[in-house]
C-alpha cells in the first residue's frame, strides 16, 4: 500500500480534438471528464503535454486523497511520454497510477480492474508500459468487439451506436465510481463491487 500523502494520478486515454470526442477510443477521456465535473475543477494545460485538473476525492477529511486528473495532448499510441511526465512532476508512485481505457475483449459497458499485466494490443497501455513499466492500475471499459468483419482501428474511431448511448451516461457514471472506489478503498475491495 502506498502512503495516504502521495497523490494519485487517474489518466484517461484518449485522443485530443472533437472529431474523436464521440469515438469508443476516447471512453477514458468521458471518465475523467466526470470526475474533473466531480471534483469541481476545470481542465488547464499542463507543460507535460496533458490537460490537468488537481482536486481531491472522497468525504472531507484525514480518509480523502489528493489526485491529478489529465488527459494526455498526444495521441493515443504515444500517451506514455505525458503520463511519465507527470508521474514526475507531480511525484506519483507508479502504484498510484490508474490508466482509464477501452477494452475490445469484454462486453460493452462491462469494468475490469487490475494492477498490472499485458496491454492486450492497446497503443495506449502499449506506449505507457514501454514509459514507465507495466505495474499501474488499469480501469477497463468494455467496448465489445468489432461487429462482422469490420477492422478493430475503424470500430474504435467510430462514435458509440445509438442504442450504446442511451447507456453510456450510466455506465460511463460507474466507471468513475470504481476509479474513486479503487482509489479510497483499495484494488480488491473496488474489484469485488466493480468486476462484475
Amino acid at each position: 500500500m502506498t502512503d495516504a500523502a502521495s497523490p494519485w494520478l487517474i489518466v484517461g486515454l484518449g485522443n485530443p480534438g472533437p472529431e474523436y470526442a464521440g469515438n469508443r477510443h476516447n471512453v477514458g477521456f468521458m471518465v475523467v471528464d466526470l470526475l474533473a465535473e466531480r471534483m469541481g475543477g476545470r481542465f488547464k494545460a499542463h507543460k507535460a503535454r496533458a490537460q490537468v485538473v488537481e482536486g481531491r476525492i472522497g468525504p472531507p477529511g484525514p480518509s480523502n486523497r489528493r489526485v491529478v486528473v489529465a488527459k494526455p495532448s498526444s495521441f493515443m499510441n504515444l500517451s506514455g511520454g505525458p503520463t511519465t511526465a507527470l508521474r514526475d512532476f507531480f511525484k506519483v508512485p507508479v502504484a498510484n497510477i490508474v490508466a482509464v481505457h477501452d477494452e475490445l475483449d469484454i462486453d460493452y459497458g462491462t469494468l475490469r480492474l487490475k494492477l498490472g499485466g499485458g496491454d492486450n494490443g492497446h497503443n495506449g497501455l502499449k506506449s505507457i508500459t514501454k514509459s514507465m513499466g507495466a505495474e499501474y492500475h488499469r480501469v477497463r471499459f468494455g467496448i465489445g468487439r468489432p461487429p462482422g468483419r469490420m477492422p478493430v482501428a475503424d470500430f474504435v474511431l467510430k462514435d458509440f451506436s445509438s442504442a450504446e448511448r442511451k447507456e453510456l451516461a450510466y455506465f460511463v457514471d460507474r466507471a468513475a465510481d470504481a476509479v474513486e472506489a479503487l482509489v479510497l478503498e483499495g484494488l480488491e475491495r473496488a474489484q469485488s463491487t466493480y468486476n462484475t
